[in-house]
């Protein structure tokens, strides 16, 4: 089994918090939605900036 396909977000933030509203918003549209929420994360970058990723399932 491979493992997860991952989507990164568009764009990168500047804090933790940030990149934090973003995840919550992803989570909160699955949720409300009919799909299985997928994983997401937030990934430090080597530049100090952070970015989100979440999972994609066909």
């Amino acid at each position: 089994m491979n493992g997860p396909r991952w989507i990164y977000w568009k764009q990168t933030f500047r804090s933790k918090f940030q990149a934090g509203c973003v995840k919550a918003k992803l989570e909160d549209n699955w949720h409300n939605g009919y799909e299985i929420c997928p994983l997401v994360e937030i990934i430090k970058l080597k530049n100090e900036k952070y970015v989100v990723r979440f999972t994609y399932d066909e």
